[in-house]
Parts: C-alpha cells; sequence; structure tokens
C-alpha cells in the first residue's frame, strides 16, 4: 500500500497530479468505444448480429432496443464479461477480448437492478466498492464525501440500503459504480421503475458526469430519456437498424403522415382502427391511438385529421378529437420496429 503522506509539498503534489490527468487524457483515444462486425451467438441463436459502432468521449450515447434485442449482450462483451463469438472492440483503446482486465479498469456499470448489497448499510456499501477497486484511503475518504453528498444522503451512512426509497439507492448505486472515477459508465436500464421527478434527478447527476468528460453508453425504454442523449443508436434482432442524433434519425425515419386519436375509448378506437387495410400502423401512445397510412397506398384523403373524425364519428366514435401528430423518436422507433418484422417474415 502506498503511503498517505510524502515530503513534497502540496503544491508539488496539486502541479504533478495535474500534469499526470493532462498527459493521460491527452494520451487516451478520441473515441472511448470503438466496435467492428462484433458478433454473439449462444449455440444457433444469433444475439449480437455483427454490429458497428463509435462512442466519442465524454458523449452520451444511448443504446435502444426491445427485450432480446442484443443491447446487454452488447454491454456484457464491452464490460469484458463474456468474449465475442466474432469481430473486435476497443475501449479506451484496450481490447475486450485480450485486454478484458484493463477494460475492467476503466469502466463503471450500474444495471436497473442497482448491484447493491440489500442487507448491508451505506457505508458498508461503499467500503465494499472502494475495496474491490483498490482505493487508497485518503482517495476513498475524499469519493465517499462526494457521493454521501451527491446522493443526498449525509446522516443516513449506517442504515440498511434496503430502507431507502428507489431514488436513494438509484444514487447510491450510481456512486459505487463511479467510485473509482472510470472514464466509460455502462448504464443498462438504470431508472426502470423509478418515478419521474428521481428520474429527472438522476439524469441532471449524469450530465455533470459527462461535463467532466466521462463517457456514458446508456439502455433505456424511455423514448423521452433518449432525447438528453448527443446520439443514439436503435437495435432489433441482434442489429443496429437507425444511428446518428435524435434530430437526424427523426429527420430520417419520420416523415411519415401521423394522425392522433384521443378523447374516445383508446382501446376500441385501437381495435376499429387495426381493421382497416389502409393504415399501416396504429399503435397506442400515452393517452393517444396514433395512426399511419399504408405505405404505397395513396391514403391522404382517408387520413387527413377531419375525414378520419368523421370516419369514427359513423362508426359511434363521437367524442374522437383527431389531430396531426409531429412524429416523435417513439413513433420513429415504431415505425422502424414495424418495418424490419415485416422484412423478417
Amino acid at each position: 500500500m502506498a503511503p498517505l503522506f510524502s515530503n513534497r509539498s502540496a503544491a508539488e503534489k496539486t502541479s504533478h497530479t495535474a500534469s499526470s490527468v493532462a498527459a493521460v487524457k491527452s494520451a487516451e483515444p478520441q473515441d472511448a468505444v470503438v466496435v467492428s462486425a462484433l458478433r454473439k451467438t449462444f449455440g444457433d441463436f444469433v444475439a449480437v448480429d455483427s454490429i458497428d459502432l463509435n462512442v466519442k468521449r465524454g458523449e452520451i450515447f444511448g443504446f435502444l432496443g426491445p427485450n432480446g434485442s442484443g443491447k446487454t449482450t452488447t454491454i456484457r462483451m464491452l464490460c469484458g464479461t463474456i468474449a465475442p463469438t466474432s469481430g473486435s472492440a476497443r475501449v479506451m483503446g484496450y481490447d475486450i477480448a485480450t485486454q478484458p482486465e484493463k477494460v475492467r479498469g476503466q469502466i463503471g456499470y450500474m444495471s436497473q437492478k442497482f448491484s447493491l448489497f440489500s442487507d448491508l448499510t451505506v457505508e458498508e456499501n461503499l467500503r465494499f466498492y472502494g475495496g474491490i477497486y483498490g482505493l487508497e484511503p485518503e482517495r476513498f475518504a475524499e469519493r465517499r464525501e462526494y457521493i454521501l453528498t451527491m446522493a443526498n444522503l449525509r446522516g443516513r451512512e449506517n442504515e440498511r440500503t434496503s430502507n431507502l426509497s428507489v431514488g436513494w439507492k438509484q444514487r447510491l448505486a450510481l456512486g459505487c459504480a463511479t467510485i473509482h472515477e472510470p472514464r466509460v459508465l455502462f448504464l443498462d436500464e438504470p431508472t426502470s421503475g423509478v418515478d419521474p421527478n428521481a428520474r429527472r434527478q438522476f439524469w441532471e447527476l449524469l450530465y455533470e458526469l459527462a461535463r467532466n468528460g466521462v463517457t456514458l453508453f446508456v439502455t433505456t425504454h424511455y423514448m423521452d430519456e433518449a432525447t438528453h442523449c448527443n446520439r443514439l443508436a436503435f437495435m432489433y434482432r441482434g442489429k443496429i437498424i437507425a444511428e446518428g442524433t435524435p434530430a437526424k434519425i427523426k429527420e430520417q425515419h419520420g416523415s411519415e403522415n401521423i394522425l392522433g386519436v384521443r378523447g374516445a375509448d383508446s382501446q376500441r378506437v385501437l381495435e376499429f382502427l387495426e381493421s382497416r387495410l389502409d393504415l399501416h400502423e396504429v399503435y397506442v401512445a400515452g393517452a393517444t391511438v396514433h395512426a399511419v397510412a399504408s405505405e404505397g397506398v395513396s391514403g391522404a384523403a382517408v387520413l387527413s385529421a377531419e375525414a378520419l373524425r368523421q370516419v369514427l364519428v359513423t362508426e359511434g366514435f363521437s367524442a374522437a378529437q383527431v389531430f396531426a401528430v409531429e412524429p416523435t423518436l417513439e413513433d420513429v422507433f415504431v415505425h422502424l420496429v414495424s418495418r424490419e418484422r415485416e422484412r423478417a417474415e
């Protein structure tokens, strides 16, 4: 163990530390994550199908897709916990297949289950993770103070983690995942089951990390959260089906004429609209039913807001309100998944 004190002055230490940090940062690769033809199979099942990705340093990168699309398997490979079947990937310049220990020294990981020990106290969880990452006592004390303040847990150090609210557990888990100040942080559905206010506070913490140069690789089911990301990749059945900034993805894949219907029984409206042959996609978005015209079918008249309202009124939905909808990322995602399903069929 290195000594906690030395004969160098505080000014010398500060100068040396600043120079060392600057040297390390200048030596770091511009891309935090580089993925080339990465593939993972389990027997005959293809979980990840030859994907390519580049994630820049300090970027908030969103990784979206339904359950079973391959997101978690991809993250497990990038974290060095499972080996790829073929292809390659580097995290902060280290090869995930040949240098997994080096990779693990550069990253932090947080899952939706928070990776906390419920029967341990807040203090004990922090000390456990500090020990896992080999923090010296002086450094641990600094990180402990920061995390207790960040997580708003000061005064709760001796409380069992199982007694904490979900929001507090979430912030404590973030603190444990970043106690060693990783360069890349993988977050796998970190806000699942968390209330909207806690989600907002959590994203403020993520923004702070990004401002400090940490690269964030985030999977999420919440499309509103995806708009917080610098860039996104949509994954479906092991393949990346769209990639770019949120604005670029909406521009490229959100050109459909979408009408929203609300003010009537959503389930009955959905069932009625699903029976129409001139509609390509019909789905529920919050309290609204969205309808998109079939591709290659001239349905402009049918899908004008007034025309569709008249059809609904005739069918007994007199309270229905119909209006044009600006495509959101959720609309784009539904469209992309529907298109891929049709291709597979």
